[in-house]
């Protein structure tokens, strides 16, 4: 198998049915494809070798959501690891995507590494920038990309402006008052911060209309209504331009079922849009494979309605997408899983050292965080739930 992320086309397409602009969104997230495969990942079904991005539209996946940092490496230029999704690794990727008949969308996280509510990094190269100037560069650097991925006959379909954006992003010009979950409020009013930010999101989505894409916003905790009313109730003030709202939902962090489809179905008729859980995952096991500490662990299930088996979490994402098609006026388009075939292979990181010091985000535990949620066991043969995915 190729290991620089440029393989030949796979031979497994989606018919045009599934790709349409009404088809319901089953997408995947595999942003660690290059990293893995590098490291010698093989992916099976029934025991034979296959091509990642053709397994997955053959079980019915189209769609592909990839990330991109600005300058994933060190001053060495030793890579943050976690992907080191580059503009080249994230053109080849998309470029696979394309040949196997899936759409695209581009998450850019105006970072040079992970962002979420925790942490959203200003790039190196741009920690000089404020203001009109920092709008300028995000403006800007988002119209290269697009660039980039059109003359490489890789335009996505739909361009994320910013990641988990809850608390702002491009920290400290973009940062906003902290949403307190126990207290259903943001931590004090700072006008001037949400004004900053929009400032900064309409710069991106701006560039993002320019090229032709839609344009999704993004916010973590789906299943909190009192944090997407108060959030796009500032943002919708102040004009920002936007087509989906991206939601996260993990069920052991986010509520319940219920609780997101109660906020699906407010959010989208109080603004309008349509919604699309962008990141979700749940287990099929409380293993660990050795070596690589895991996120979920089986304590984490008592919160949650599904067992933790192939078979559970292929009902989870069956009861997912149920939850969501029952949003009204068919504003519910689907949902994309997060990382569904990182195999933990030896080599494979969240992050190195590095990339955790830039993030501030340093922690002892490394290696593939996500093994026991991935669609694939640990040898790398697809579970049940990866039709699941595909709508089976």
């Amino acid at each position: 198998m190729p290991t620089d992320g440029s393989q030949a086309s796979p031979k497994a397409h989606l018919d045009r049915s599934q790709t349409s602009p009404k088809a319901p969104i089953r997408g995947a997230d595999v942003s660690m494809t290059a990293e893995i495969e590098e490291r010698g990942a093989v992916f099976r079904a029934d025991g034979v070798a296959r091509d990642l991005f053709g397994l997955l539209a053959e079980s019915g996946v189209n769609w592909i959501r990839l990330r991109l940092w600005v300058d994933p490496r060190d001053e060495h230029g030793e890579p943050y690891m976690g992907g080191t999704n580059d503009l080249e690794t994230t053109i080849a990727l998309a470029r696979r995507a394309k040949a196997a008949g899936q759409r695209l969308l581009v998450d850019l996280h105006y970072s040079d590494f992970w962002t979420d509510p925790k942490k959203q990094s200003t790039p190196k190269a741009w920690r000089g920038f404020k203001g009109a100037e920092l709008q300028a560069r995000v403006h800007d650097w988002t119209a290269e990309v697009l660039a980039a991925l059109a003359a490489a006959d890789a335009s996505p379909d739909m361009v994320q402006v910013g990641n988990e954006i809850t608390n702002g992003m491009l920290w400290p010009e973009g940062r906003t008052p902290r949403f307190i979950d126990a207290e259903r409020r943001f931590e004090g009013e700072d006008e001037a911060a949400w004004d900053r930010l929009a400032g900064l999101l309409r710069a991106g989505a701006a560039a993002v209309r320019e090229a032709g894409p839609e344009v999704m916003i993004h916010l973590d905790f789906g299943g909190a209504n009192e944090l997407y009313r108060g959030w796009f109730d500032r943002m919708t003030a102040r004009g920002l331009d936007f087509d989906v709202i991206g939601l996260s939902y993990y069920p052991y962090w986010h509520g319940t079922l219920q609780d997101l489809g109660e906020n699906l179905n407010d959010i989208a008729a109080r603004y309008g849009r349509e919604v699309v859980v962008v990141e979700t995952a749940y287990a099929w096991t409380g293993d660990q494979p050795q070596g690589h500490h895991q996120v979920f662990k089986p304590e984490l299930a008592e919160a949650c309605a599904h067992p933790v088996s192939p078979e559970g979490q292929a009902a989870f994402l069956r009861d997912l997408y149920a939850t969501v098609a029952a949003v009204p006026e068919g504003r519910g388009l689907g949902l994309v899983y997060w990382e569904p075939a990182w195999l933990p292979v030896d080599g494979t990181t969240w992050a190195s050292r590095a990339g955790m010091e830039y993030g501030d985000d340093v922690v002892d535990e490394a290696g593939n965080s996500w093994a026991n949620q991935a669609l694939f066991d640990f040898e790398g043969e697809a579970l049940p739930s990866l039709k699941a995915l595909g709508g089976a």
